[in-house]
Order: C-alpha cells, then structure tokens, then sequence
C-alpha cells in the first residue's frame, strides 16, 4: 500500500488511480499549522475529460478553524466553494479567491458551530450572488438546504453529502465524488464529527454519543481507506488524516460503542466560551448588523 507523508515537508508524487489507470499527481504541503495546497488531476489519452482540483486549507487560530477553499480549475468560470468559512477571515478568504480567479458561488457549513460564527453572511454581504447552504436537518437559515445524498456541484466536480450526526443534529460530511473525472484520493471534510485522533463533543445541541459512533463508522469509516479526513478544527497543529488511519489510530472512535459512549461521558467539558453568541447567530447564515461599529 502506498504511504503518504502527511507533516512536516512537501510530498510530490505521481501513481495510477486504481479505476482508470490514468496519471495522479499529488502536490501537498503538510506543514503543521500552514495553509494547505492541492493539485489533483487525472488524463489519459483515452480520456476526453480532465479535470483539476484547486484546493486550500485555511486555518483561523482563535477558534482553530479550518476553512477550504474548494474549486473546478479547468471550468471556464474557475466555480469555487468555501466549507465553513470565519467571520473573521472572510476577507482573507475573499482575497484568496481574487488572487487566485475563481468564482465564488457557495459558502457552505458541516453543522451550526458553537465556537465561532461563521462567515456566511458577511461573505453573502460583500458578494450577494453566493449562496449559503447548510443541512435541513439543522434547522438553521440558508439560501439552499441539503439532504442526504445530495451533490453540490461546482463546475465538473462535486461534493456529496452525508448525514453525520451526533455532535449536533444537523452535522454532515461532504465527500469528493466518486468517479474517473472527480479527485482522488478522495476527500472528506467531515466537519466536528470526526476529527484527527479524536471527534467532537456530544453533550450539547441535541448531541448524542450513540449517533455520532453509528455516523462515523457507517459514514466514513467505511470509505476507501485512503480517503483523507479533513476536519473542521485541530488543536494540536495536524492538518490532515485518512480514513484508514482514524479506523487503527482514532482513541475513541477505534473503540467498541459502550467504550466511546462511557469516553464521552466522562469528559466533563467545559461549556464553550461563544456558544451564547456563536449558535444564535449561526442560525441565521452569521447574519449580523454590519451598520453597527
């Protein structure tokens, strides 16, 4: 099996994807705590379609956000998505996509987070033809609501959804296409619900312990093995994992079910410092007053 290096230099390395036969390149800088940077492209002489993931991770350090940048780079138009964006490094992120050329048409959320707002609704502010999305099962605001199953396209490739609750009711993972014309290794970005060598807390926003284990393991644990996992926080400066990795290594989620439900509950967390301000206003898209100083 081949190893990826995930920290501390930059892989290059050229293999076969396994369904087509065709030419990989993986560019990705794994340096802890830096922004990531992915090129994916997949051509064969047989094939007529070729396409190209522009790909970055971003990392905002008061709430140890991550933010992806996600784009269809041999579209025309470059279509491009932001997977819970800040809304403190909206205009960061808005200026990466100027520099870059791409065209920013969604600002999507894994769930209703409770420790920071997100950057939906100021994104939405300074360009008004992006629309927001989040899961129906969260109840919250957005222009475009998703359900399992669900395909978010941007250009040639997509994103398709799963439900993944348990850390909140409405957490779902996004996961790259599955295809000889989508990105491989595939990618999930599974927001709170997995993390690296961890998972997120289940103790508040109709969390359950139960509901997260059956989500990881009949969500994600049971994509490719080589799949990375890309989540919505870190605390300890690792960037990426896989699939493969988290089923050996993961401390709680590698466990038996009563094992992980009597892990949760012992945790005794403390209650998160912005949920008061962070939850209300992620309900409604981080939509705030702007006219006010």
């Amino acid at each position: 099996m081949l190893q990826i290096p995930l920290f501390g230099f930059l892989s290059r390395l050229s293999f076969l994807h396994p369904k087509t036969q065709s030419s990989v390149l993986l560019l990705r800088s794994s340096i802890s705590g830096s922004p990531q940077v992915a090129s994916y492209t997949t051509s064969s002489p047989a094939m007529a379609f070729q396409n190209k993931l522009i790909f970055r991770q971003l990392f905002e350090k008061e709430s140890s956000t991550y933010t992806y940048l996600l784009a269809d780079g041999l579209h025309p138009e470059k279509p491009a998505l932001l997977i819970d964006p800040v809304d403190k490094t909206v205009d960061r992120d808005l200026s990466l996509v100027k520099e870059l050329g791409l065209k920013l048409i969604y600002a999507i959320n894994t769930h209703v987070h409770a420790d920071h707002v997100t950057g939906s609704g100021l994104i939405k502010n300074k360009d008004p033809s992006v629309r927001s999305i989040i899961s129906k099962a969260s109840n919250a605001h957005a222009d475009r609501f998703i359900e399992p199953s669900d395909k978010i396209y941007f250009g040639n490739l997509f994103l398709e959804v799963r439900a993944t609750p348990g850390h909140t009711l409405g957490c779902v993972t996004y996961v790259t296409g599955d295809g000889s014309n989508q990105p491989y290794p595939r990618m999930a970005f599974t927001g709170d619900t997995l993390l690296i060598r961890g998972c997120g807390r289940t103790d508040f926003q109709g969390g359950s312990s139960d509901q997260l284990y059956n989500s990881v393991h009949t969500q994600i644990f049971t994509l490719p093995k080589d799949t990375l996992v890309y989540p919505a926080h870190d605390y300890k400066g690792l960037t990426v994992s896989t699939v493969g990795e988290e089923i050996q290594y993961n401390p709680r989620l590698s466990k038996d079910k009563e094992t992980f439900k009597d892990i949760m509950a012992s945790l005794k967390l403390s209650y998160p410092k912005l949920m008061d301000v962070a939850v209300p206003a992620n309900m409604v898209c981080g939509l705030q007053d702007t006219t006010k100083p």
